[in-house]
């Protein structure tokens, strides 16, 4: 194993490849950062390139363009407070308030060490786990991916904020909005209106820029102070390294190794993805902390944990690609695309007939992670001067990239008005200060929750006491549970406690 992953290391070197793979990590980057385009549009972009490279040299760029779009988001999320990609909705709620604070630098100099890590973490997973976690998510039924989706609900309460009930609200406005469109199972049509474009529904991607990104522009054209960049705090561009110390860094271990296998996991489980991982690693962050009160206002555990699981979910969404065939999320799709295009068959066999190929897109991983570092790292500064771009010239900018990569989903213009309809409804949300991320997170579980309770239904003919018996279920939901019931005691004890100190 070793021999084989020095030797795919190797291949890595040759003026070729690395030129690929450079290439790639730039372009991923760009395409993570702004708002509107995603790692799954770079990839599908670069799919006709690979048709005249041999397999590892397409296999490598494809990986590079994955590795640096997810890693990409965290600079519009930290500096602009608009995730660049759905991985790094999460990145914006302790990122952003960091850079309010003057710690741009500091924030992506941790957002960039954290993202290697949980690339590193993933790529040991699939080196190492990856046919037993296969094996253990094949076992993964309806039943079982009902369970999961209920347990991650429960973590809501966790990005609730101040509010648990506007946190509830927002999350079931998010689970109304993802049943818009054509029904699973039976295709019946919900909430058209009649209308051709709501037949599909709304696309994460429209939800996600819409709520943050125009959002954003929305509340920042209406500050003039802000527009000209008046009392604006200075970004030391000044720090040494990455602008953390190693003690920070160290206090970090065990929020990275838990948001590293969350990451994983999540990835495991097809259809999940890395726009869920990030927001649950962050509420776990939160509620296993001893400062939950902290998160939010601009601390590096909330960066660390959003990043390390993002990174990590992609190798995790690797592993059910290459040892069963199924892809993880839309950008793991786009790079079975790219197997099934140089012929190649990923499955259980894979491992034993071609293991130049599983080992070569291993090292493209673990090289592709550290030219992000470098590439990010010689642009920390120029990101940081961003800021110093006053906003009259920078929204409009935002809102034609916004729109076009909008538009860019689906060639039609419906995507741009739904990015505006949802940036209005975030603007007023925000005014009355309900939280955003329960939103996303109600949007994004609650079709999974919904299509895997109806085909549980259909497998166990009408018996709902299956989903209670099984053992993998039974266990989810009973966590569930306990994870309920941990919320409303500590709102109980954080509201006696303020009733004694007031």
């Amino acid at each position: 194993m070793a021999t084989l992953f020095f030797q795919g290391v190797m291949a890595m070197f040759s003026l070729k490849i690395f030129t690929l793979l450079i290439v790639g990590v730039g372009v991923g980057i760009i395409f993570g950062a702004v708002p509107g385009l995603t790692s799954v549009m770079a990839i599908a972009l670069f799919l006709p390139v690979t048709y005249g490279l041999s397999p590892i040299e397409g296999m490598s760029i494809l990986m590079a363009l994955y590795v640096g779009s997810v890693s990409g988001g965290l600079i519009s999320a930290i500096l602009l407070k608009m995730p660049g990609t759905p991985a790094s909705i999460a990145t914006t709620f302790d990122g952003h308030p960091m850079a309010e604070k003057g710690q741009a630098y500091k924030a992506i100099g941790i957002g960039i060490i954290f993202s290697f890590i949980g690339t590193i973490i993933s790529m040991l997973a699939l080196m190492f786990i990856a046919p037993v976690l296969a094996n253990f998510a094949i076992k993964f039924g309806p039943h079982e991916y009902f369970a999961v989706g209920i347990f991650s609900l429960t973590l809501i309460a966790g990005l609730a904020g101040k509010s648990l009930v506007k946190g509830l609200i927002t999350a079931l406005l998010g689970m109304m909005v993802g049943t818009i469109g054509t029904a699973p199972i039976d295709a019946s049509l919900r909430y058209t209106f009649k209308s051709l474009n709501l037949r599909t529904g709304f696309d994460i991607l429209i939800v996600l820029v819409g709520l943050y990104a125009i959002n954003e522009v929305l509340s920042s054209a209406g500050n003039k102070d802000l527009m000209e960049n008046k009392n604006m705090t200075r970004y030391s561009v000044t720090a040494k390294g990455l602008g953390f110390t190693f003690k920070e860094f160290w206090g970090q271990k065990w929020n990275a190794l838990i948001s590293g296998l969350i990451g994983v996991g999540i990835g495991i489980l097809p259809g999940i993805g890395g726009a869920t991982s990030n927001i649950i690693s962050y509420s776990v962050s939160k509620n296993r902390s001893k400062y939950p009160e902290l998160y939010g206002t601009g601390i590096i555990d909330g960066v660390v944990a959003s990043e390390t699981a993002n990174n990590a979910n992609i190798g995790g969404a690797m592993i059910p690609l290459l040892t069963l065939g199924i892809p993880g999320d839309a950008a793991t799709a786009m790079l079975l695309g790219g197997l099934i295009i140089h012929g190649i068959t990923p499955g259980p066999l894979l491992f034993t007939q071609s293991p130049d190929i599983v080992y070569g897109i291993l090292a493209a991983m673990f090289i592709s992670s550290i030219i992000m570092v470098f590439m990010e790292y010689i642009g920390l500064k120029g990101f940081i001067k961003i800021l110093e771009v006053k906003k009259y010239y920078l929204l409009p900018i935002i809102i034609v990239l916004c729109g076009v990569g909008a538009y860019g989903l689906n060639n039609r213009t419906f995507d741009i008005w739904g990015i505006l309809i949802f940036g209005i409804i975030g603007f007023t949300m925000k005014a009355f200060d309900y939280p955003l991320a329960p939103m996303i997170m109600g949007f994004v579980l609650g079709p999974i929750v919904e299509l895997n309770l109806r085909r549980g239904m259909q497998y166990s003919q009408g018996n709902v006491l299956e989903f209670f018996t099984r053992p993998i279920s039974g266990t989810f939901i009973v966590i569930a549970l306990l994870s309920i019931i941990f919320s409303i005691v500590r709102g109980f004890l954080t509201k006696s406690k303020q009733k004694t100190t007031n």
